[in-house]
């Protein structure tokens, strides 16, 4: 069996006063182009997953929070073509700001019920009945 690399990206879902999660849905060019995610990204050399959530959230949604607004939840392991992917998931209910696509990707507010309605990664899928238990 031939190594895979692994990757570690950090995630969260964002929840409203209204009990919603966020989606981000992922643009055209990237991989995986369309589907809907939680928002996060690539943990960076020397960065904690919740460093990494800060930096994304004010870079892709221009919204900010602390560490200790930062609940680690659950995580994902998937096995991709050609990686491994490692996908803590954090809830985060405090933030400051209104979140916004600030690189051009959708987002839209959805109740946890109806998390299946929005095409997710592989990866993303098996987070869907943790928070559909935990709203």
């Amino acid at each position: 069996m031939s190594e895979k690399k692994l990757l570690l990206v950090a995630a969260c879902a964002l929840i409203d006063q209204d009990g919603r999660i966020l989606l981000a849905q992922r643009p055209e060019g990237k991989n995986l182009a369309g589907l809907w995610e939680f928002p996060g990204g690539k943990v960076e050399s020397g960065e904690t997953p919740e460093q990494c959530l800060i930096r994304e959230m004010e870079e892709e949604l221009g919204i900010t929070t602390k560490p200790d607004c930062l609940a680690p939840l659950t995580f994902a392991s998937h096995t991709y073509e050609t990686f491994h992917l490692l996908m803590p998931l954090f809830v985060c209910r405090r933030y400051q700001g209104i979140p916004s696509g600030r690189e051009g990707q959708a987002i839209k507010w959805v109740r946890a019920r109806d998390l299946r309605d929005y095409p997710m990664p592989p990866a993303d899928e098996p987070l869907i009945p943790i928070l559909q238990d935990l709203l």
